[in-house]
């Protein structure tokens, strides 16, 4: 097996405790390795500090002969020119060492002389050898605590982590889990959960009433199809075909334009932005008025005469366009205005209509899928509830706002504010 895919497999105590024990065993090992070193420094600073004290000092000439009528120290002709250097001298013989001090000092009658004093450091070798051993074993034993100890303090900390996960498996919808009192990471955790828990809870919800209001939406027009077939197959009257025909060819078209409709609510509910890029608004206002079919409704464009810059996709603009000015052409009675108003930071888009406008208490609603002030309104115009979501869904999601008021005209108002390209 990969010895990474391995390594992730295994639990996150595990890990930790592993990782905790080998970093407190390198640290004890290579302090063991510096054992004899360390060992050898204070054995040798506590002999210089003994020997600056002594009186025993031995006087030879420049060359190392005796001149205290005691026998001659044994220093090589090396360590005697390392000691008039004012060097200090270490020689380790087997499990002892000897250290030597030097100086040179002058006689009355200006000839040198060599003040010599030495120490044996007895056991110097046996006391690192014994030192490194037993260094070696406590960072084991030691290694081995740290390990024990990081897994019991692992273990105790995933406790609760543990418990929270368990709990937020079982909570029912609408249930959140309890935030613990500390203000510590497992506050912050059970605080990010249940703001996790209630996106969850609503984008359920959405799903079912989506789907809910799709099914309702598209059993009518089925439902229309399949009764007048049924009928033109139990009458085959031809007449009467040619007009179930029609029938037929009506809802099937009015079916396909819910179809697409649900398709591009879909698409947008995917998250993915188009590449934002500066898109003109007045140009693409002259442009959405171009595009509506002919009627006999007064549509005019009012704009500055300069460009008005917003920071969003042209497909976007296109469809935010195309069915704000198909809502207010469902309803209006003469004339569609829409306005370009630029504003510091932004852009603001404003289509008008001489309706019957919309009521106060639902102009916070009308932004819903599926949602109509009517219940018969949908059929009675070709419309599903579906445009007006779909251009809050393309306007909030580039940071902007849309909102319904009262037209001048008694109408209805739609107001649509981009953030302006910078």
């Amino acid at each position: 097996m990969n010895p990474r895919r391995w390594w992730l497999h295994r639990t996150l105590r595990f890990r930790i405790t592993v990782v905790a024990t080998g970093v407190a065993l390198l640290c004890l090992l290579a302090l063991t390795l510096l054992a004899p070193s360390l060992i050898g420094m204070v054995q040798i600073s506590a002999t210089d500090a003994e020997l600056e004290r002594t009186a025993a000092v031995r006087v030879l000439d420049t060359a190392g002969e005796p001149l205290d009528g005691g026998p001659r120290p044994d220093l090589t002709p090396q360590e005697i020119r390392q000691l008039k250097a004012g060097e200090k001298v270490l020689r380790v013989e087997g499990e002892s060492a000897h250290r030597w001090h030097g100086r040179v000092v002058f006689a009355p009658d200006g000839t040198p002389r060599l003040h010599v004093a030495g120490d044996t450091l007895v056991g110097y070798g046996k006391a690192n050898e014994l030192g490194t051993r037993w260094l070696a074993v406590a960072a084991v034993l030691v290694a081995g605590l740290v390990g024990t100890a990081t897994w019991l303090a692992v273990r105790s900390s995933l406790r609760p982590v543990e418990r929270m996960r368990i709990a937020a498996g079982e909570l029912p919808r609408g249930r959140r889990l309890p935030v613990p009192p500390t203000r510590d990471e497992l506050q912050a955790l059970a605080e990010a959960l249940n703001a996790l828990l209630a996106r969850r809870d609503e984008a359920t919800e959405r799903l079912r009433r989506f789907t809910g209001d799709a099914a309702h939406e598209l059993r009518s027009p089925v439902t229309s199809v399949r009764a007048q077939a049924e009928v033109a197959v139990a009458h085959p009257d031809p007449d009467f075909s040619i007009e179930v025909l029609e029938s037929v060819v009506e809802e099937s078209e009015r079916l396909s334009n819910l179809v697409d409709a649900l398709l591009l609510l879909a698409r947008a509910d995917t998250g993915e932005l188009p590449r934002a890029e500066p898109v003109d608004l007045v140009l693409q206002a002259q442009a959405a008025t171009e595009r509506l079919p002919a009627s006999d409704l007064l549509v005019s464009v009012h704009a500055p005469m300069t460009a008005c810059l917003i920071q969003a996709a042209k497909s976007e603009v296109e469809l935010v366009l195309d069915n704000l000015i198909r809502n207010a052409s469902r309803y209006a009675r003469t004339f569609i205005r829409i306005s370009v108003l630029p504003a510091p930071g932004e852009v603001r888009l404003v289509v008008d209509d001489d309706g019957h406008g919309i009521p106060p208490e639902h102009r916070e609603r009308v932004f819903d899928r599926f949602y109509r002030v009517e219940s018969d309104r949908g059929r009675a115009t070709g419309g599903f509830g579906l445009g007006l979501a779909l251009v809050a869904h393309l306007v909030l999601r580039r940071r902007g706002t849309v909102r319904a008021l009262e037209s001048p005209e008694g109408g209805a108002r739609l107001e649509v504010r981009w953030p302006a390209y910078r």
